[in-house]
């Protein structure tokens, strides 16, 4: 696919509803982040998130080391995991056969 992959994971969770997903990532610059995407929205826990939703928030530059699946809603206090630490590799798969 050729739409950037933090739009490709928004347009995920707008599938499904019932989860949230945890993106650890590191940027270009070499900063690691956690972003987090549910319902289309992404947000870094990491750095302030701008309040425009037209600027991505993973950007083309940056390395997803991985991916978490959490049920929704979101309790940092009591996160549930239905999977930990995917590859990239494993979730645009998934993306693939949701046609996203």
């Amino acid at each position: 696919m050729s739409e950037p992959i933090g739009l490709r994971l928004e347009k995920y969770t707008l599938k499904r509803r019932n989860e949230v997903l945890m993106i650890h990532l590191e940027t270009a610059s070499g900063e690691a982040d956690i972003v987090t995407i549910y319902a289309g929205f992404s947000s870094s826990l990491m750095k302030p998130t701008a309040f425009d939703p037209d600027v991505p928030i993973i950007a083309a530059d940056s390395r997803i080391s991985s991916i978490d699946r959490l049920k929704s809603p979101y309790d940092p206090s009591n996160p549930q995991y239905i999977e930990s630490g995917l590859t990239l590799e494993t979730m645009e798969q998934m993306l693939r056969e949701m046609n996203l």
